[in-house]
């Protein structure tokens, strides 16, 4: 089910992961010059998708991008395979791209202790790997495929952890943040001090509602 946001309709696509003991949220944007995807889940979850982006009426001719929150497996790992079926270019920050390329989770992070015990189960195998079609980083900007809203750079994370922030206020923040008991900075951060930061960045934005990429949508006054 879509929610109109004035501008753009958001549809948040919950897939599973880690056999069910969690889930990945990817959210589907719907604005007048077609769709723009935000994470894309893991593999094994890409029977879902399909069936959830076919229900809202994504073809080939109108899935127009394919954005990156960052480089982790769970919400890159169905990139390749979109992109060759729907010919939808994919945008990621350059500072995860290895993890994309060499399927390696912990490329270019310093490797916190809860990273490396999942590490294991989190590669993203050679068929899946890619490529991305280019890279965004701070104030990028998403007119030209029909969203008005930018990119802001939330290391902390992963080196290349980026949010999009729309005009009307919603940001779709990846893993910097969750809710899946209350509103808070995700527990598994490679550099915590750089996550604070990013979190501090964020205060300076007119941010309405959160989407963050596990658990429920919420207001940032609750966060905040």
């Amino acid at each position: 089910m879509f929610v109109d946001k004035m501008s753009q309709e958001i549809k948040t696509i919950k897939l599973e992961i880690f056999s069910g003991l969690a889930s990945v949220n990817c959210y589907l944007i719907k604005n007048d010059q077609g769709f723009i995807l935000i994470d894309t889940g893991i593999s094994k979850s890409r029977d879902k998708l399909e069936k959830e982006l076919k229900s809202a009426g994504v073809n080939p001719k109108n899935l127009n991008l394919i954005i990156i929150t960052h480089g982790d497996t769970d919400h890159t790992g169905n990139c390749s395979y979109l992109r060759e079926k729907y010919q939808a270019k994919i945008a990621m920050h350059h500072d995860d791209k290895g993890m994309v390329e060499k399927g390696d989770m912990l490329w270019n992070r310093k490797g916190s202790i809860l990273l490396k015990i999942i590490n294991p189960f989190m590669g993203l195998g050679k068929s899946d790997r890619f490529k991305p079609d280019f890279y965004i980083d701070d104030n990028f900007e998403l007119s030209d495929y029909g969203l008005d809203a930018k990119v802001i750079h939330i290391p902390g994370h992963s080196l290349g952890s980026i949010g999009i922030l729309t005009k009307e206020g919603d940001l779709f923040c990846g893993d910097l943040m969750s809710n899946n008991k209350k509103p808070a900075r995700n527990s598994i951060m490679d550099d915590k001090i750089t996550a604070k930061k990013s979190i501090e960045k964020l205060r300076k934005f007119n941010i309405n509602h959160v989407f963050p990429g596990h658990g429920e949508s919420f207001s940032w006054l609750k966060f905040i």
